[in-house]
């Protein structure tokens, strides 16, 4: 593992330990989700800073750490990526669907390879979110979908398997006995 990288999932799974964030449904450790995602861009990129920043996609939303920490520790380049990921929208902007709106037009202006970290976050987000609340996962899908028509420039091969992924997710909630078959995606 490149030292960029091993820094960054060192830094990452420190600071969401050390406010004890753990997945939603499963209650497991964050950095399940973090590796998760950084998986999924190692599979279309060996590019170091964006494997980094997958790592650190949510630590400027969720922990005290802020974009200049990222770049102090990792370079302005990572630092930009990670802030090109982190959603801007506040509480006070409006209900759920002004908020969305909000974030889904700063992604719009990512880079291709902020999209492409993006895509792998929603493959992570979409499985998980199905698999243990198909009632929002209706909600999560549909502004998935909405998401995706932004980050179009997002690499290729991922930009499809999350289409995949969504179309898979969205066959599974809507099927006879949802329950029965969702812990298979």
């Amino acid at each position: 593992m490149d030292d960029l990288v091993k820094k960054a999932r060192l830094f990452a799974i420190e600071l969401h330990q050390r406010i004890d964030q753990r997945r939603k449904y499963s209650n497991q450790p964050y950095d399940v989700h973090l590796k998760a995602v950084a998986d999924i861009v190692s599979t279309v990129s060996a590019d170091q800073e964006m494997i980094a920043a997958a790592w650190l996609h949510d630590t400027v939303e969720d922990t005290p750490a802020t974009i200049e920490d990222i770049g102090r520790e990792f370079g302005p380049c990572v630092a930009k990526l990670v802030e090109e990921l982190t959603d801007i929208s506040r509480p006070g902007d409006g209900n759920r669907g002004v908020r969305k709106g909000i974030d889904l037009r700063h992604s719009a202006q990512a880079s291709i390879r902020g999209k492409t970290i993006k895509l792998a976050d929603i493959i992570d987000n979409s499985r998980d979110i199905t698999r243990h609340d198909p009632k929002f996962a209706r909600v999560f899908i549909k502004e998935a979908r909405a998401l995706l028509e932004v980050l179009q420039e997002a690499d290729a091969a991922l930009y499809r398997r999350t289409e995949s992924v969504l179309q898979e997710c969205d066959v599974l909630l809507h099927s006879a006995r949802p329950e029965r078959v969702l812990g298979e995606i």
